[in-house]
């Protein structure tokens, strides 16, 4: 065959076309690589030099195009294994709390956002819920989900109220110029206390669900997003009894364009558990009460309750 960029010349044919067609052949290479070649085949006539040069000038196109697939795809493989290696096995709970969690993307192909949940163990058998959501989508807003998440857990290990907590996610992440900002919700469940107190960073309000009962959104003071630098979060702490469950979520769960949020949240409060149903079952039922396959946006979903322990064997009933 004749070398790459010969014009008009007989060259060795592709399979299947005439031994006496004209062809030409331009490689798709660039950055280093050869994604392929370019073949142009005809039997009449050979190729005129300005009809070779269009062949070049696609050629280069393709290759610029493919090139660009080839990056997006990589960046995006990328995104998708850090959200799900992320997201897919939160931290251990205590034992004394069950918890169950979701995560859906937008769209088959869509990049991921920055949604993400955490369960971090503290001292004295309780337990720190955590939900956050970045701005925008993306690897940027996957790299700082993960940025916020491991700085969660280092801030979470010092034992802080969780307003403070949050206090010192803000003042950490506004001192990161790039640092994309995001909101947050934190309950500190006491299974022994028997109560859970709540604070949030601009994020929706939790809910709480019983048996045969509306849900209940949550009265939970509302803070500025994270990375804003301005502080002034509070915690509100509220009982948690063995028949409830706390559900924390992302927007994309109940937002839906061009509907008041009040309407949207109030969807979500009208939902109802039956009886005997298991966190799980919790998770399962508001994703399809809520058609959450099909929202606008990415879904993190996290919900806890507390375990009961049977008897010690011989107690008395």
């Amino acid at each position: 065959m004749a070398a790459a960029g010969d014009t008009g010349g007989l060259l060795d044919p592709p399979d299947g076309a005439a031994a006496s067609g004209h062809v030409v052949s331009v490689p798709l290479a660039g950055r280093g690589e050869v994604y392929g070649r370019l073949l142009a085949a005809r039997a009449d006539s050979a190729f005129s030099p300005d009809e070779t040069a269009t062949l070049h000038f696609a050629a280069r196109l393709a290759c610029a195009h493919v090139g660009h697939a080839r990056r997006l795809a990589a960046t995006e493989k990328i995104a998708l294994d850090l959200q799900r290696a992320l997201v897919a096995e939160p931290g251990r709970p205590h034992p004394n709390l069950e918890v169950a969690s979701r995560y859906l993307p937008l769209g088959s192909r869509a990049l991921v956002g920055g949604d993400w949940f955490e369960t971090v163990r503290l001292h004295f058998g309780r337990t720190l819920l955590v939900v956050g959501d970045v701005m925008g989508h993306g690897l940027e807003a996957a790299v700082d989900m993960n940025a916020y998440r491991s700085v969660l857990r280092e801030v979470a290990s010092t034992d802080l109220a969780p307003h403070r907590v949050l206090r010192q996610l803000d003042a950490l992440s506004a001192a990161e110029d790039d640092r994309r900002p995001a909101t947050c919700l934190i309950v500190r469940v006491d299974p022994a206390r028997g109560t859970a107190a709540y604070a949030s960073a601009g994020h929706l309000p939790p809910a709480v669900f019983t048996a045969d009962s509306p849900g209940q959104l949550l009265d939970v003071p509302v803070g500025p997003p994270l990375g804003t630098g301005f502080g002034g979060y509070e915690a509100v702490a509220l009982p948690f009894t063995a028949d409830q469950t706390i559900l924390l979520y992302t927007d994309g769960l109940v937002e839906r364009r061009g509907e008041d949020i009040d309407t949207s949240l109030a969807r979500l409060a009208a939902l109802r558990m039956t009886a005997g149903c298991g966190v799980p079952d919790v998770v399962d039922a508001v994703c399809a009460g809520l058609d959450a396959a099909h929202a606008e946006d990415d879904v993190a979903v996290l919900a806890a309750r507390l375990r009961l322990r049977p008897p010690p064997e011989g107690a008395a009933g």
